[in-house]
């Protein structure tokens, strides 16, 4: 019977992934998925350059940045549940439109100059919404994909973010050049393509998935969010860190791509490894990881020579996807079924908290010490999962 089972469940399987019409649906998810993030990927770049323009000073653009960033974390949770007992897309599509007009009223109100204040409330309204949708289209992928398929379309997700992160700058930063009132809404435009594109499916729990009940925040769950909180820190370190690396090592401060290229090249190619391999990572593969990134982490901290360096940045960036693809796999074993969007938006936010974490030692210590702290952070981390993760394989 098991294996009749299993026969008919791959064949389910190959059916679902096979039918063009579902191909389109996951097609349009990816979309999604790629332009959801374009206003926090292009907002730093986009930020700086109209605050430069209003107020002849960049600093704007990261306190700019950092309001979007804190009212997504305050955010996350009290949105999602605003949505609970309505359509995953239905709502996902209100958040983005939210998002939307309240960029598109920062483009208008910069152009006619009003006080800076107002950039600062509109910014949080957008980024107070992002976490939830992002939490809503997570959920909505369990709808178009089987689970055998699951580890794919999360790499391939997890690839096309990346791409998203290395391209949007590059845009922001043209566009920005021409007009930074531009380059607002074409990142408001280019953020609204879920609101267009999501596929209208229910949110359905993962076939063959056991389900816990409970909290959110069972610390179960929280040992994976810390860990996403501390590799999103890890990550950050060596992206907003990267100028002052350059100088460090002599180099003018154009040259801080030779640490962010690598680093987004390797996590492309860490997303494409997991989408070939469609299979989600043993436990013990993840404390293996968490390894290489906390060997990256002190390769980086350590600052011995600018190769070195450079390979931490690399090792970073290798893991970051198979790590990612992980988490939001185990997340949606051990979410309560009708608290998934939730739990989904807590991952985000998670790594958004890692992302202020090394934003905030950056600006109240030195780079050395910043980049010693975070990679000390990544081993504390890995270490809890290990120990963790040997109990629990001495209690089995």
């Amino acid at each position: 019977m098991t294996t009749l089972h299993n026969a008919e469940a791959g064949d389910r399987d190959r059916k679902a992934f096979d039918d063009p019409a579902a191909r389109g649906q996951l097609i349009r998810w990816f979309v999604s998925a790629a332009a959801i993030s374009v206003p926090q990927a292009a907002g730093p770049v986009t930020f700086s350059l109209l605050a430069l323009v209003l107020t002849g000073d960049t600093s704007g653009g990261a306190a700019l940045i950092l309001a979007m960033t804190v009212a997504q974390v305050l955010g996350a949770i009290p949105i999602t549940r605003l949505g609970r007992n309505r359509s995953a897309t239905r709502f996902l599509q209100g958040l983005i439109a939210i998002r939307t007009i309240a960029l598109l009223l920062m483009a208008v109100l910069a152009a006619y100059g009003a006080p800076f204040l107002w950039l600062f409330l509109l910014t949080a309204v957008a980024g107070s919404v992002h976490g939830a949708a992002w939490g809503y289209l997570r959920s909505v992928l369990n709808g178009l994909t089987p689970a055998s398929k699951l580890p794919r379309a999360l790499g391939i997700s997890a690839t096309l973010n990346e791409v998203t992160f290395v391209l949007a700058p590059v845009a922001a930063s043209g566009l920005g050049t021409l007009s930074p009132i531009f380059a607002v809404v074409a990142m408001a435009v280019l953020g609204a393509i879920p609101a267009l594109l999501v596929p209208h499916v229910s949110a359905a729990p993962v076939e063959d998935t056991p389900h816990a009940e409970g909290s959110v925040l069972s610390p179960s769950i929280l040992l994976w969010l810390m860990c996403s909180a501390a590799g999103g820190s890890a990550i950050a370190a060596i992206e907003i860190g990267a100028v002052a690396l350059a100088i460090g090592f002599g180099y003018p401060p154009a040259l801080a791509i030779l640490f962010t290229v690598p680093l987004c090249l390797a996590s492309v190619a860490g997303g494409i490894w997991v989408s070939v391999r469609n299979r989600a990572a043993t436990r013990g593969m993840v404390v293996g990881l968490l390894c290489v990134m906390t060997g990256g982490a002190w390769l980086a901290a350590i600052q011995h020579s600018l190769a070195l360096t450079i390979v931490g940045a690399v090792l970073i960036g290798a893991v970051l996807a198979p790590l990612a693809t992980y988490y939001s796999l185990i997340l949606d074993i051990l979410a309560p079924p009708n608290k998934r969007p939730e739990v989904f938006a807590l991952l985000r936010t998670a790594n958004a908290i890692g992302i202020i974490f090394a934003s905030a030692v950056l600006t109240a210590t030195s780079l050395s010490v910043a980049l010693l702290v975070v990679a000390s952070t990544m081993l504390v981390v890995t270490l809890i999962v290990g120990a963790v993760s040997f109990k629990e394989k001495r209690r089995a």
